[in-house]
């Protein structure tokens, strides 16, 4: 029956009223519904029941039905707005979602492919519905994350709902100490692995069948778009998993085979003191580095490949820094820790917010120390080194194999030799090396090849280091937890002059001043039971050593 007929059958509406209606929907070429609204012929809640009827689908009171939040989770706010759509209840693993136009079927496709689970529609009055919109989204927690901590087998779509999967995965992810989760699409599945201590491996694998729903969960909770499958995109969305809060980074990249989704875990806020010994930073390397922060202006640097520790190692620095003496700013991408008693700014670049010009911003704000997330170009770079020079203390990260090799680095970005030299306090290098596991460590006597390359041939024959074996502890690993390898080269004396060299010439200079290098750590650490040669020799590869 037409809208009109059964709003006349209903006696919410008049004959002559209809012919009032039809005669301005034909001039304004708005649907029937809206103009018998806005012309206060009908109210929105007679409309609503109309559109029910007309297309067999169930009315929901708002005004008397309970929300459950976990339905409302299901779908981001951003969306729930863009659709006039609220998910208001389970029904066993059906999703109800009220809507205010049940005639609008592009939207109720994109709406079950962004929820990524069976769904049912039923018409809501579009007044109350924008009131229950409004109290779902009101502010609140931190999304929670109800997961369970049990292995996630092979799952199947069929069986859990890709929203369960998906916080089942996550759950999974952060009780093995994961940093990255990634969903990667293959041929015939979408492979889910987790990087361990570095090291990747698969978690379990979802049915191809599963995929798009899997993947649309994800670019949900990140609040992105999940009509535009070939561009990459970026999101974040924060979450409390076992009673932890945390932020997870999504990041997608189109593929062959589909989405490639890696969701970044970083775990709530930064508490206590991080010692710097906790880090494994050895006596001497603490010694450089706290009379480095310790002068009133200058650069400290820290370097490494990407999930190096380098932020962590800065931060630890940063926290002994911070007092109601100074005045401390920060400008990374993105926040990875919270200190209370220092302002910290994430870039945005669509907004204009970039490194360099936050850090000209930064200086006009009367700080005593930066810390710059990272030094990626040649703008950042010589602001960052001309306040250095000129009175403040800054702390930033850049991307080089070693402490010498940072130098040419900035050079190559264009910072002139006479402005590098007064201006860096100290650059650390490091990194990231598996602890053996304590329980199934086993004892190994190193080889003459193994001696000679790690620079053990005076230590005594006998000698007795430890390698991996595997149990259950570790998960057959045979490894749980990491520690730093840490190069800490104070800009001064022989270093300072030989800024303007090369790499090499630079790196000999530093050693001949005492400095302890990356391979000097790592074999430290072998000799005192903590990693295994091959470890080292992973981590630092044949060229630092």
């Amino acid at each position: 029956m037409l809208l009109g007929s059964l709003l006349i059958r209903n006696g919410a509406l008049t004959p002559a009223a209809l012919e009032q209606a039809l005669f301005e929907k034909e001039r304004t070429g708005r649907p029937l519904g809206q103009v018998l609204v806005d012309l206060g012929l009908i109210t929105t809640r007679s409309l609503a029941e109309a559109l029910a009827e007309q297309h067999g689908l169930e009315f929901l009171d708002l005004g008397t039905t309970k929300l459950d939040p976990r339905a409302a989770a299901t779908l981001p706010e951003v969306l729930a707005r863009r659709y006039q759509a609220l998910p208001v209840a389970f029904d066993g693993e059906t999703l109800v979602v009220a809507v205010a136009d049940p005639t609008d079927l592009i939207a109720h496709d994109d709406l079950r492919f962004a929820i990524g689970a069976s769904t049912r529609i039923g018409v809501a009055d579009a007044v109350q519905l924008d009131a229950a919109i409004n109290r779902a989204y009101a502010p609140q927690e931190a999304e929670p994350v109800s997961l369970a901590g049990s292995p996630v087998p092979a799952l199947s779509t069929e069986a859990a709902p890709a929203i369960r999967l998906v916080d089942d995965v996550i759950a999974q992810g952060v009780a093995e100490r994961a940093s990255d989760i990634h969903f990667e699409p293959q041929v015939d599945r979408l492979v889910v692995r987790v990087r361990v201590d570095g090291v990747t491996r698969e978690l379990t694998s979802i049915p191809s069948a599963g995929q798009a729903a899997v993947i649309a969960r994800l670019k949900v909770m990140g609040g992105l778009d999940i009509a535009q499958r070939r561009v990459p995109q970026d999101g974040r969305v924060a979450v409390n998993v076992a009673g932890e809060p945390m932020d997870l980074r999504i990041a997608v990249l189109p593929t062959v085979y589909g989405e490639r989704v890696v969701l970044r875990i970083l775990r709530g806020s930064f508490t206590g003191r991080l010692d710097m010994a906790e880090l494994g930073m050895n006596a001497e390397t603490q010694e450089v580095v706290l009379r480095a922060i310790g002068r009133p202006y200058g650069a400290i640097l820290a370097c490494g490949p990407t999930g190096s520790g380098k932020t962590t190692t800065l931060y630890a620095a940063l926290d002994r820094l911070n007092d109601p003496g100074r005045v401390i700013v920060t400008i990374e991408d993105p926040v990875e820790y919270q200190l209370p008693g220092i302002a910290q700014i994430e870039i945005d670049p669509i907004a204009g917010l970039t490194f360099a010009r936050g850090l000209r911003t930064i200086l006009r704000s009367d700080p005593d120390v930066i810390l710059v997330g990272e030094i990626r170009d040649e703008e950042t770079a010589h602001i960052a080194m001309q306040a250095a020079a000129t009175g403040h203390l800054v702390l930033s990260t850049l991307h080089a194999h070693s402490a010498s090799s940072a130098v040419v680095r900035l050079k190559d970005m264009g910072v002139d030799t006479g402005l590098l030299a007064p201006s860096i306090n100290c650059i650390i290098a490091q990194r990231l090396a598996r602890r053996l596991c304590l329980v199934c460590r086993e004892p190994h006597t190193p080889t003459v090849e193994e001696r000679r390359e790690f620079g053990l041939e005076d230590q005594p024959g006998d000698l007795r280091l430890f390698r991996p074996r595997g149990c259950e502890e570790c998960q057959q690993t045979g490894f749980q937890g990491r520690v730093a390898l840490y190069e800490a080269m104070p800009v001064e004396g022989a270093v300072r002059r030989a800024i303007s060299g090369s790499s090499e010439e630079i790196f000999a200079a530093a050693v001949e001043q005492g400095m302890t290098t990356l391979r000097d750590n790592g074999v430290a650490l072998c000799l005192a039971g903590t990693t295994s040669l091959d470890e080292i020799h992973r981590v630092l590869g044949d060229r630092a050593l």
